[in-house]
């Protein structure tokens, strides 16, 4: 009787309409029929059954969890799954597309909150877990799953914010749920771009800031350059000469030299954007 509850419960958890606060309360539930079940946490004694459903119930609260944009709860559902993915497969079947989902987007969550530590130790996890069922790697950046969160820190950390913005606005993410991240990347790139910036230029017109930081309208731009305490002055940018100071003497043209490429590459997409439209 429970574990047929259960199913349902799943079922109605795969709605795309369903709200936060309902799936919440279903998972609740589930779990409780889990605890009911003995299946709450992976055990090779569990029937495979079991624990088919149990790992689909922490799958689903994960998605559910970064639909709602709570990375404390996803967090905690991909701690619980981490076991059931451990199993062996003669114990657990491994189903390599929802595990593949879910540790790229936590794979993402890393990246976007700057725990690049983590996000190579997890890396080499999977690069270890792939060479030991036979694998060279390149299944893991071929993966749709995998491969995005991999290649947009590789693109963040040569400074190719340019890419970066091209695989959000195309579409590019392997599903909905990757999507949640595009606004934290978008402010990641601005904020980086805008770094760039102070140390590559005294000012910049306000046309060409525009473009540069991939903003909808010029009034966006001098809301942003507020925040920053930039001053906007005869339809120009001017950028605080603190930063020149911060930036110091040692290095500082190679320094400068690096920013004015990462600004003539995101100025040469936005141009092409400008041109699309």
């Amino acid at each position: 009787m429970a574990d047929r509850q259960l199913t349902q419960i799943l079922s109605q958890l795969k709605s795309s309409s369903l709200s936060y606060a309902d799936a919440s309360s279903l998972l609740s539930k589930a779990k409780l029929l889990l605890l009911q079940l003995n299946a709450l946490t992976p055990s090779e004694t569990t029937p495979t059954p079991l624990l088919l459903l149990a790992r689909e119930t922490y799958e689903q609260g994960a998605l559910a969890s970064i639909r709602a944009k709570n990375p404390d709860a996803f967090t905690r559902y991909v701690s619980q799954l981490t076991g059931f993915y451990e199993l062996p497969a003669s114990v657990l079947p491994p189903n390599a597309g929802e595990r593949n989902k879910v540790t790229g987007l936590y794979l993402l969550l890393l990246l976007t909150q700057g725990r690049y530590a983590e996000f190579h130790s997890e890396l080499e996890a999977l690069t270890t877990r792939d060479a030991a069922a036979g694998g060279n790697g390149a299944s893991i950046e071929g993966d749709r799953y995998l491969g995005y969160p991999i290649r947009l820190e590789r693109w963040l950390m040569e400074g190719s914010y340019d890419r970066v913005w091209k695989a959000m606005k195309k579409g590019e993410v392997p599903c909905e749920e990757y999507g949640v991240f595009s606004e934290i990347l978008t402010f990641q790139i601005r904020s980086e771009i805008a770094s760039s910036s102070e140390r590559a230029y005294p000012s910049l017109p306000l046309s060409s800031t525009k473009s540069l930081l991939f903003l909808e309208s010029e009034g966006a731009v001098v809301e942003f350059a507020r925040s920053r305490n930039w001053t906007v002055k005869d339809g120009r940018i001017i950028f605080p000469t603190a930063a020149e100071v911060a930036a110091g003497v040692d290095g500082g043209e190679q320094e400068k030299e690096v920013s004015q490429m990462i600004i003539e590459n995101a100025l040469g997409y936005a141009r092409e954007l400008e041109t699309i439209v």
